[in-house]
């Protein structure tokens, strides 16, 4: 798998991040509110487990997703 696939005929890049700092329901919902109001930003899971933060959507931007999370509060490893 690497990561990409076709939705609705857009291409679609998948990111993964490790945000260690969420450990609650508010951290996961401030990351995603944050995440999810960037431009090409189609979804957003996040998994508390494993600190896992994957973002879908079409021209992702590395930095702007690191910075998203940031603004939430919390560092991307």
């Amino acid at each position: 798998y690497n990561g990409e696939k076709r939705m609705k005929g857009v291409d679609v890049d998948t990111a993964v991040y490790v945000v260690p700092g969420m450990s609650c329901a508010h951290c996961e919902a401030a990351v995603t509110e944050e995440v999810s109001a960037l431009p090409g930003v189609e979804r957003v899971v996040i998994d508390l487990e494993s600190k896992r933060v994957e973002v879908s959507g079409a021209a992702l931007d590395d930095a702007v997703i690191r910075a998203a999370i940031e603004e939430a509060g919390y560092d991307a490893a």
